[in-house]
């Protein structure tokens, strides 16, 4: 019964790290193709700091605690499963796309900004890595 509790907020805090990966690349073009200083360049850094603090840095601690945790309940048998590791490195993957996105937004403002064509690019990596993620533990292919 616990064990459900734990998996069901798991796959809540996933989705919710999910949206937040899906709408900051987003977020992160509408204020490069802002005015500097302007009216939309400041409501973007404020969306894209409120989006970070509440819903990304958390959601992202979030899943790994109760996926760890899963993975604690199920004991040493889980680390024998190919599906386990398939999820494991598609969850490192996403955490380091989340990297990524933030450092990208860090750099919003001096001549190392990125290009609104790269964020559009890579902002479905994030996406493609939790297709694996989800058959991975699905369909348990291996």
């Amino acid at each position: 019964m616990l064990y459900d509790w734990v998996r069901a907020f798991h796959i809540i805090f996933a989705i919710a790290w999910m949206a937040g990966l899906l709408m900051l690349p987003r977020l992160m073009v509408y204020r490069l193709e802002a005015t500097p200083g302007g009216e939309t360049d400041l409501t973007m850094q404020k969306a894209i700091s409120r989006l970070k603090a509440i819903i990304l840095t958390p959601s992202m601690i979030i899943v790994w605690v109760l996926g760890l945790t899963m993975a604690f309940m199920q004991g040493q048998i889980i680390l024998t499963f190919g599906w386990f590791h398939l999820k494991l490195l598609t969850v490192v993957g996403i955490s380091a796309m989340h990297g990524v996105f933030i450092g990208m937004n860090k750099k919003i403002g001096t001549e190392k900004a990125p290009k609104p064509k790269t964020l559009r690019m890579i902002n479905e990596v994030p996406f493609v890595l939790m297709i694996f993620a989800v058959i991975a533990v699905v369909v348990q292919p291996f």
